[in-house]
């Protein structure tokens, strides 16, 4: 990679990191302040819920607009959003405003996301493609190891003290993006296909185009994924307290070791194996990797097992992440922008639906989350098998 190419990506991880850290920083403590407030659980459930149907909604149309208006003004835009909600959050304790802070905070993550993987489209070749996915998704997950630890001490202090913290950090974002970042013209890629994604396309039809897309496969396979992870981690904790007994600095040690083991494989271990595999098999391997972590946890008799399997799903889970956004931005050919929009629509549809069918299952059996996260990762390797055979026989039709 070139030093501009090297300077840029740089900014974007530092605004990744900070807007995930952000947010993480409230991760801790949200369940002791909404206690304060005398809400429980349901509330703790919604505030994830809607953030993530927030997300879902609002993702195809900032995709579109960061091919239209560029990624710059999308990551400034979001990540104001993202201010906007933390200060609406610290300012107010009415669950109303809460629930309002939060949709606020998913559009804002909806402008967010998609344009800072469009941008890295932008500035690399296919061959530079997945290390530049890999080190924002790595800045991604450093953020999620960091954030939680500096909430958890602030709230020694007071209670609320992290979710001004993450506000005020969330702010220097927005002021470091407006000076530093430089806007990479999106629209100059293919201006014609990119206004074809007309704005008055309902989200139905929306999903409905990317049903037609060459990358429609990789998207579902975003969806079960973030379906998978999500519903893993809602019950994770009630899980170990439940089997084991383990105690709350127990489950905050695993969060943070599985968080550094996807920092580790997204910086040094995605690129290689990409560069000598290909996206595709490597999906298909961890694909089948995760799908063997959530069989494992079934027989996991003690923390320790448990503890070791969790590392092997986030492992996994670590690596499909940048080859995902890697496939789908060479598959989208000019409309990275609504592609990676729609891609994070798909796993916001995961994140809706994985903590809340994976809490009513574990209301029936403690068992029946896993257990639905391996039916559903098999079926999704033996989809994306005959997806790639298909391929394959398109290319060469002697095969």
């Amino acid at each position: 990679m070139s030093a501009d190419q090297r300077k840029k990506i740089i900014i974007l991880m530092i605004n990744m990191f900070i807007a995930i850290g952000s947010f993480g920083i409230i991760i801790p403590i949200l369940p002791s302040y909404l206690q304060s407030i005398n809400q429980g659980g349901l509330a703790a459930g919604l505030m994830i819920a809607i953030f993530a149907a927030a997300q879902f909604v609002f993702s195809p149309v900032a995709g579109k607009w960061a091919d239209q208006y560029g990624r710059r003004k999308m990551i400034i835009y979001g990540l104001a959003g993202l201010t906007l909600s933390m200060f609406v959050f610290y300012l107010s304790d009415s669950i109303w405003i809460l629930y309002l802070s939060r949709v606020i905070g998913g559009v804002g993550a909806a402008m967010l996301v998609p344009a800072i993987f469009a941008y890295i489209a932008d500035i690399t070749t296919f061959d530079q493609r997945a290390k530049g996915n890999s080190l924002v998704s790595a800045a991604m997950s450093l953020g999620i190891v960091v954030g939680p630890g500096i909430g958890g001490f602030l709230a020694d202090y007071d209670l609320k003290l992290p979710f001004l913290v993450s506000a005020l950090v969330s702010l220097v974002a927005v002021l470091f993006s407006m000076i530093w970042l430089k806007e990479n013209d999106a629209v100059e890629a293919d201006p014609a296909l990119a206004a074809t994604l007309t704005d008055e396309e309902s989200m139905m039809k929306k999903i409905g185009r990317s049903v037609t897309m060459p990358y429609f496969i990789p998207l579902v396979i975003t969806l079960v994924m973030s379906f998978g992870l999500l519903a893993y981690e809602s019950v994770v904790g009630l899980y170990l307290d439940n089997q084991f007994q383990s105690t709350a600095k127990d489950i905050a040690f695993m969060i943070t070791a599985t968080g550094i083991v996807g920092v580790i494989v997204q910086l040094f271990i995605v690129d290689r194996i990409v560069r000598r595999f290909g996206e595709v098999p490597v999906l298909i391997a961890f694909i089948g990797v995760a799908a063997a972590g959530f069989l494992l946890s079934l027989f996991a008799g003690s923390y320790a097992m448990f503890f070791t399997v969790s590392l092997i799903i986030f492992m996994a889970t670590s690596i499909l992440r940048p080859v995902l956004n890697t496939l789908i931005s060479k598959m989208a050919e000019g409309e990275v922008g609504f592609a990676m929009g729609m891609n994070n629509a798909y796993m916001s549809i995961g994140n809706v639906i994985g903590p809340l069918l994976a809490g009513a299952l574990y209301d029936f059996n403690i068992s029946y989350p896993f257990i639905l996260g391996f039916v559903m990762l098999m079926v999704t390797m033996m989809i994306t098998v005959t997806w790639q055979r298909s391929r394959t026989a398109k290319i060469n039709p002697a095969l």
